[in-house]
């Protein structure tokens, strides 16, 4: 089973993007990796502010789905007609892949890295 978990919102400035998206939307900042990484609260949903560093899908805003197993997700979305751009990786804090649907939208699949 997956649950959406972030939305990735690539950005070119993660200072600027933080006083946007906090200091004038009114998202609260939950977590910031440096200037990679801000994780804001969307109401149920996280708000990925990613600069380049952590543009997996590229310049595109993703979708990001929270699963049990990357790898094993990744074979049953290829089997059901996704295309995978960039396989089962570990990030920083995840492993993640990055696929495109049917349709040729961009997502994302992430598992937190176990301590």
């Amino acid at each position: 089973m997956s649950k959406l978990g972030n939305v990735l919102v690539p950005v070119d400035d993660l200072e600027a993007a933080i006083a946007f998206y906090a200091g004038t939307l009114g998202l609260p900042v939950k977590f910031r990796d440096g200037d990679r990484f801000a994780a804001l609260d969307g109401g149920g949903a996280t708000v990925a502010l990613v600069a380049s560093a952590e543009q997996v899908a590229g310049t595109a805003t993703a979708p990001s789905y929270k699963v049990g197993d990357v790898a094993r997700a990744v074979r049953e979305l290829a089997g059901a007609g996704a295309e995978v751009v960039r396989d089962a990786e570990a990030g920083p804090h995840e492993t993640r892949a990055v696929l495109r649907d049917p349709s040729g939208n961009v997502f994302v699949l992430y598992s937190p890295l176990r301590p």
